[in-house]
């Protein structure tokens, strides 16, 4: 009966062999299986709401390259990748239909165009007598695994990792076969579309990058093994994770786990080794606590459903502060405010696709809180740009900026200037992306509205003609 039938088996946020349920599924029923993934055409070609490309292009080559990894690990296992280009609910019932498969096999979403995509294939799979068998690819830990039901999930992150982390235990992953079922050589593999396709322009990378992603489960491991046993920059994470310049400050695991070319499993399954073998430290306690964060965010979503996307957010608030004053959004977008701490991150994001955490809070915290514009539309650019989006986690950290979500706490506030003197004290990431300030003394670097023209005369800088003008006065934040 294994021999048999004939399944599918859908990669969607799970581009790996390493860990993949759905695959490890797929080989226990069956010996003839479909590899499919398909470029949703909404997703790389429609818009957000507010008009900003859905996947802007570092994401959108970095998914590239993470596809054509996965059909030359799957070509070197024996079997191959169907690729098709349009709407998953539509490509794979064709796929259904033409090979009468009997299942599809893929990972199950949570967030609101994924499951609407998932929820109308498998209406249309029933009308032929075939289904989708879902399986679980995102998550350190096992739904079923918690000690209380999804609905249940504690809305304070420290309520929920005291109730998780000392006891509930995390499930090795699941290996990679050594040997896959070779695809019917009748079937129209299809071909990897172009970046140009997809809606961009090819480009050359900015060469002032923290590092250079590539995508795919191949690239995926390399850098986890770098991060862990080449440079041990694990044992300092905590120490380092909210720097700004340099490759290893942080891991920069996550685009790669936001495709799921990496497993969170599989990063945890490489830290119990590693501590296994050079001892545990508060760093390596940390990036398993992030990956806990990443968790909770993830059941924050399946437990509040669309109300992480709405300007009320989980909290369900009756009024929330913030107008779409487009004008002021445009120029906190561009990095032209005026406050160099935040025009440093912007344009890094802008010119890789890339911002460090601590960017992230402090971008998102002076649209919300001092431009006051609509948190939505921060959180839309982010998911446009972000080389590393990932729709809980986005929206998540959008939601406890704008005070909007499940915690109890409403007044997340960064004093700016404070934050660029303790991260950035010398200047040197400010200097480093926005170099017409390079000569301003590091008493001076994140404060240049306070300048007299002799002192920019001397810095060979003129404020609104080298360097926009400050919106806000930087007093607010040094009084």
């Amino acid at each position: 009966m294994k021999g048999k039938r004939k399944v599918i088996l859908w990669f969607r946020q799970d581009l790996r062999l390493h860990d993949n349920e759905a695959l490890y599924d797929a080989l226990e029923v069956s010996e003839n299986i479909i590899p499919v993934y398909v470029f949703d055409e909404r997703v790389f070609l429609g818009k957000t709401r507010f008009g900003f490309p859905k996947t802007g292009k570092y994401r959108a080559r970095f998914i590239l390259e993470s596809v054509k990894n996965l059909r030359e690990s799957l070509r070197a296992k024996g079997s191959d990748l169907i690729i098709r280009l349009g709407k998953p609910e539509e490509e794979i019932l064709k796929i259904a239909k033409a090979n009468r498969t009997s299942w599809v096999f893929c990972n199950r979403e949570r967030t609101e165009e994924e499951v609407e995509v998932q929820d109308t294939l498998e209406r249309r799979l029933w009308a032929f007598g075939q289904e989708i068998r879902y399986s679980r690819g995102k998550m350190l830990y096992y739904t079923q695994d918690l000690p209380f039901p999804v609905s249940h999930t504690p809305d304070v992150f420290s309520h929920f990792r005291k109730e998780v982390e000392k006891f509930v235990s995390i499930r090795k992953p699941f290996e990679v076969p050594d040997v896959l079922p070779t695809l019917d050589a009748r079937i129209d593999i299809g071909e990897m579309p172009t970046l140009k396709e997809l809606g961009h322009d090819d480009f050359d990378d900015d060469g002032r990058t923290v590092m250079a992603f590539k995508g795919g489960e191949t690239e995926a491991l390399k850098r986890l093994h770098y991060y862990f046993w080449e440079s041990q920059a694990v044992k300092k994470y905590k120490q380092t994770r909210n720097g700004l310049l340099g490759e290893s400050y942080s891991s920069k695991l996550s685009a790669w786990l936001s495709q799921g070319c990496l497993s969170p499993k599989k990063i945890y399954d490489e830290l119990k080794k590693f501590e296994d073998e050079h001892g545990a430290n508060d760093s390596t306690y940390w990036l398993f606590f992030e990956l806990m964060w990443r968790d909770f965010f993830r059941l924050m979503g399946k437990k509040y459903g669309n109300y992480i996307f709405k300007k009320c957010g989980p909290k369900k608030l009756a009024e929330v502060k913030g107008g779409n004053e487009i004008q002021l959004f445009e120029l906190w977008k561009q990095g032209r405010t005026g406050i160099p701490f935040i025009d440093a991150n912007m344009k890094e994001l802008n010119q890789s696709g890339f911002m460090s955490n601590r960017g992230r809070q402090n971008t998102a915290c002076f649209l919300v809180k001092d431009l006051k514009v609509n948190w939505q539309i921060g959180a839309e650019y982010f998911e446009s740009m972000l080389i590393d989006y990932d729709p809980c986690s986005n929206w998540g950290n959008w939601n406890y900026i704008a005070g909007v979500g499940s915690d109890p706490k409403e007044d997340r506030y960064f004093n700016i200037i404070s934050q660029a003197k303790r991260y950035d004290p010398q200047g040197e990431y400010v200097k480093h992306w926005i170099p017409e300030l390079k000569n301003i003394p590091a008493d001076k670097i994140h404060v240049p509205d306070t300048l007299s023209d002799m002192e920019q005369t001397d810095c060979n800088l003129k404020l609104g003609v080298d360097y926009p003008k400050a919106m806000l006065s930087t007093q607010r934040w040094t009084k």
